[in-house]
């Protein structure tokens, strides 16, 4: 399914097709946890498991090699701190 117009965070979580979810990370939270999609432009999609009809964050493809990086490093480590 192709979204009717530019891909952008906010935009519904179906609008991006029910195929491509994965849970990458899971934990012993009950099943609450985030899915992502890789998009054919190779930007990220993100979603809440527990709400896969609400919206989506998207993240472009360097904002998450940023991302990654910096979390490998340390730089996200506070977040949980």
């Amino acid at each position: 399914m192709a979204p009717n117009g530019p891909i952008r965070s906010g935009i519904p979580a179906p609008d991006l097709g029910p195929e491509g979810w994965h849970k990458p990370w899971s934990g012993t939270n009950g099943g609450s946890c985030v899915e992502a999609k890789r998009l054919p432009d190779g930007s990220v999609a993100f979603r809440q498991s527990t709400d896969p009809d609400g919206p989506a964050l998207v993240y472009s493809r360097e904002e998450m090699v940023a991302f990654l990086e910096g979390a490998k490093a340390g730089q996200a480590d506070f977040l949980i701190a």
